[in-house]
């Protein structure tokens, strides 16, 4: 579900303000416009910020890959000075460098001497070549003080590789909360001897507001969302389903707050479709593996995202049997199998037109529900009619079935009344009737919204090919005669295919999963349930953001 949210105006004594702000970072319950603070301290903290990631990264550059067996702790300003001082001392020895390649045709001369001729009205060039202008310095000379910057480059370089990032990025989260805290401060207005600052507040949380505001003296007034405003959105799905939380993060999306929480169907489809885009139980085992030997690093909901979509992916291996692009013998009788192994690939066809239109006409019916009892209900349950019609429609064009059934037209006939007449009331005919002219448009987007769910087959069937290819590939290599040592280089070459062919495979396979997978859940179905994933999520002033 989504959290019903509370507008909060709270007021203080204004010379109480950061005590105050202090205790509702404490709090954690109240999401303020953080990001609409963009005052000089704020930026002063994002300054810091910013000089602590860019010291992290000069100094993983100057590593270069090697991590020192030693690490000295470095302050951000001192990392930022030495890389400074190399960037100074690189762009003087590149020009030194260019200065000695102009003068090393010339050979090494006093260039001192040299002006000294000139000056006593000696033509030096009529007797030997000499560059133009003079340099300050001869060759000796400039490559000594080439080679002493070069030395301090290193040496700076050296020091700057032996800095503790760990101890910098440990700080990150304390500038975080400086940055928040100081957006908290430019956002809290004074008035005379009160402060106030006005947030959201999830409903759940409203008796610990109100037992703070007891104990710190404050002033406070609740109310509900007025029209115009836009509130965060908090998720809270059934608890076996509240890592999906870690994927909307994840993926930077929230329904808009007067929208639904489709956690529950998103996490259950998405799973499926990712078992059948990646299309192969031994890829499944790596991804669960991998897994199981993160866990102690990962985010519990992570983990939890990812062991559930692997294990799908494994049963979805047992149910086609694909293993690494190949077959397991004794799984091949298997009725699941034989199903899916048609030739002509009706039958995965039709599994994807019949998940397509599970998933859409699952949305329709959870609107019909939703809007009962008003009338627009009845337009609700006519689209699931019409999206199953329409799923007749796409299994009869590509063969699937011979013809679309008697039943069918007459559901189609019946679902096309309902939402013709039910979709807008007569009283918004004047405002909204333009709608009713779309219809025909809709209908064909719903026959092209299940369509899109071959994707499932086609991107799946396409990692299976891949897979099968470059096992054919490696296969091909030890197939002929050969001397013990061609076949065991052979052998060698073969194992390099299947793993960089696999792991390719793989890495597409991944692609294809947040391309795809998502997409279906965010926009054919979204469309057809009504979510924009307009919203923004909520987000309470707290320390450790």
């Amino acid at each position: 579900m989504i959290v019903k949210m509370k507008h909060l105006d709270l007021v203080c004594v204004a010379e109480d303000r950061e005590a105050t702000l202090d205790r509702l970072r404490s709090l954690g319950a109240v999401h303020l416009d953080l990001a609409a603070a963009s005052g000089a301290e704020v930026a002063a903290a994002k300054g810091d910020a910013s000089e602590a990631e860019a010291a992290v990264r000069f100094i993983m550059k100057a590593r270069d890959g090697k991590t020192p067996a030693a690490l000295e702790k470095i302050p951000v300003s001192e990392v930022l000075s030495i890389q400074a001082e190399i960037e100074d001392k690189t762009a003087q020895a590149s020009a030194l460098s260019r200065e000695i390649a102009r003068c090393e045709p010339y050979g090494d001369f006093d260039p001192g001497l040299a002006r000294k001729l000139i000056a006593d009205g000696v033509d030096i060039r009529a007797v030997a070549e000499f560059p133009d202008p003079l340099p300050e310095k001869g060759l000796s000379a400039m490559r000594g003080e080439l080679s002493a910057l070069e030395g301090e480059i290193a040496a700076s370089a050296s020091r700057l590789a032996r800095a503790d990032d760990k101890a910098i990025v440990a700080e990150f989260p304390e500038l975080a909360d400086r940055i928040a805290f100081a957006a908290a401060k430019e956002l809290m207005q004074s008035e005379g001897a009160v402060a106030y600052v006005s947030g959201w507040l999830p409903e759940t949380q409203v008796e610990r507001l109100k037992a703070c505001a007891r104990e710190s003296s404050w002033g406070y007034l609740l109310r509900d969302p007025a029209a115009g405003e836009v509130p965060p959105t908090l998720v809270e799905p059934p608890k076996m389903f509240r890592p999906m939380k870690a994927l909307f993060a994840g993926l930077g999306i929230a329904p808009a707050y007067t929208e639904a929480d489709v956690s529950v169907p998103f996490m259950c489809y998405f799973s499926l479709f990712f078992a059948m885009l990646v299309g192969d139980g031994a890829y499944g085992a790596i991804f669960l593996a991998g897994t199981l030997a993160m866990r102690k690093k990962l985010p519990r909901s992570w983990f939890v995202l990812l062991t559930v979509f692997s294990s799908a992916t494994i049963l979805w291996g047992l149910l086609s049997n694909t293993w690494f692009g190949a077959g397991i013998p004794w799984c091949a009788s298997w009725p699941t199998v034989k199903w899916l192994a048609d030739p002509s690939y009706h039958h995965m066809m039709l599994l994807c037109f019949t998940i397509g239109a599970s998933h859409l006409m699952l949305a329709r019916l959870w609107n019909g529900v939703c809007k009962a009892p008003d009338s627009t209900c009845v337009a609700e349950f006519g689209w699931a009619g019409i999206v199953l019609f329409m799923y007749l429609v796409t299994n009869s064009i590509v063969g699937i079935f011979p013809a679309i059934p008697k039943w069918g037209f007459i559901v189609f006939y019946v679902s096309l009344a309902a939402v013709a007449l039910f979709s807008v009331k007569p009283s918004e005919l004047k405002t909204r009737g333009a709608e009713l002219g779309m219809l025909p448009l809709n209908i064909m987007s719903a026959l092209g919204d299940i369509i899109s769910y071959v994707r499932l087959f086609a991107v799946g069937l396409a990692s299976v090919k891949v897979a099968e290819n470059f096992n054919g590939m490696a296969t091909g290599l030890v197939a002929g005669d050969g001397s013990l040592w061609a076949k065991a280089l052979l052998s060698v070459a073969m194992v390099a295919i299947l793993l960089i062919g696999h792991a390719l495979n793989i890495a597409m396979a991944g692609l294809s999963v947040l391309v795809h997978a998502v997409r279906l859940n965010t926009l054919e179905f979204s469309n057809h349930k009504g979510v924009s994933w307009s919203g923004y999520a909520f987000s309470p002033f707290r320390k450790g953001k």
